[in-house]
């Protein structure tokens, strides 16, 4: 199923709870200028990716649609590792990392606050 071009499962269809969201290079642009003004919303501390922390995530990610997360007293390695289970657990879309700074993207389908620039 595609919807407004952003989203790609693959042919046998989704795995369950796990709709991959594809942005490309455009999209990524045009998220990076929205995401540039906004304040992290969610910081991991370093007790890591809490049961609390990812209900806080998915409630954010619902209501903003876009939002910055900090990963505060993480190592490298540890930090890439973070942001990779958070977006596949919440089915976000990482648009970029500074820093200790990530930006995540996930469109709301009941009340959509962010609309793409279509695909090429």
């Amino acid at each position: 199923m595609v919807a407004s071009g952003i989203l790609h499962v693959p042919e046998d269809g989704p795995e369950p709870n796990s709709m991959a969201l594809h942005l490309d290079a455009k999209q990524k642009r045009y998220l990076r200028g929205l995401a540039a003004s906004l304040k992290p919303v969610v910081t991991v501390g370093q007790g890591g990716l809490s049961e609390a922390v990812m209900r806080e995530l998915e409630l954010s990610l619902e209501h903003h649609e876009l939002l910055k997360i900090r990963l505060s007293g993480v190592e490298r390695d540890d930090k890439a590792a973070m942001i990779e289970q958070v977006c596949r657990d919440t089915d976000a879309a990482l648009v970029q990392t500074i820093g200790h700074v990530a930006v995540l993207y996930r469109p709301n389908p009941k009340k959509p606050r962010v609309s793409l620039p279509k695909n090429l």
